[in-house]
C-alpha cells in the first residue's frame, strides 16, 4: 500500500500540506469548517486538486468563515455554480451552505466545532461516521475518516517513522491521549 509519506515526498503540493498540516490538531472554527468542506469538495476527485483549488475555495466561502457561509442564499449558490475556479457541484456547495450553519449553531450549543468534537472522542470509526451523518450533509466513511485523520482524532495521519509524527505526537492529539500504544499506518489518500 503507497504511503502518502511517500508520495508527498516529490510533489511540492502535497509535501507542504503533508508536513505543516496533515494530521495536526487544530481547534478554530474557520479552519475546522475548511478542512471539512475540502474533505467534501474532495468526494470523487484527487486531494491534489483540492489542493490547486483551494485559494479559490477559501475566496469564494469568506475564508470559510461560519456566519458568513450560513448566509449566502439562493443567489449565492448560483454565483458559486458559474465559478469556474472552484469544484462546480451544486450538492457540494449546498452542503457547504447547511454544514456553516450548523458549525455557527456548534459555537453556542457546545462552545464550537473543536469543544463539540473533543466532547465525543474517543469513538469508534463507525460511530463517528453515523454522529457525522446525522449531524452534517454530504458524509460518508472516506469523508469523516480523512477529516478526523487530518485533525488528529484518529491515528495513522503518518508512518510512525515519519519525521512529521514526531511534530504532531509532541502537540499531543486526541488520538494519543486515547491510545498512546497506536502506531499509524497512513496510506495515500483517496484519489491522489
Amino acid at each position: 500500500m503507497s504511503s502518502y509519506c511517500d508520495s508527498a515526498a516529490n510533489d511540492p503540493l502535497h509535501r507542504d500540506y503533508h508536513d505543516h498540516e496533515y494530521g495536526f490538531p487544530i481547534a478554530d472554527d474557520a479552519a475546522l469548517f475548511e478542512r471539512l468542506t475540502l474533505e467534501i469538495f474532495q468526494a470523487g476527485l484527487t486531494w491534489r486538486l483540492i489542493l490547486q483549488r483551494r485559494p479559490a475555495l477559501q475566496l469564494a466561502f469568506a475564508g470559510f468563515d461560519p456566519a458568513k457561509v450560513a448566509a449566502f442564499d439562493r443567489a449565492v449558490v448560483e454565483v458559486l455554480l458559474a465559478d469556474r475556479t472552484i469544484i462546480r457541484n451544486r450538492r457540494k456547495i449546498e452542503a457547504t451552505i447547511h454544514n456553516a450553519a450548523v458549525i455557527r449553531d456548534l459555537r453556542l450549543q457546545a462552545g464550537g466545532f473543536d469543544a463539540w468534537l473533543r466532547r465525543h472522542h474517543p469513538r469508534s470509526e463507525a460511530e463517528w461516521v453515523r454522529l457525522f451523518k446525522a449531524t452534517f450533509r454530504f458524509m460518508g466513511p472516506e469523508i469523516v475518516r480523512e477529516f478526523l485523520l487530518s485533525l488528529g482524532f484518529l491515528p495513522g495521519a503518518h508512518r510512525e517513522d515519519c519525521p512529521v509524527q514526531v511534530r504532531i505526537r509532541a502537540l499531543n492529539p486526541p488520538w494519543l491521549a486515547h491510545c498512546p500504544e497506536a502506531m499509524p499506518v497512513a496510506t495515500l489518500p483517496e484519489g491522489s
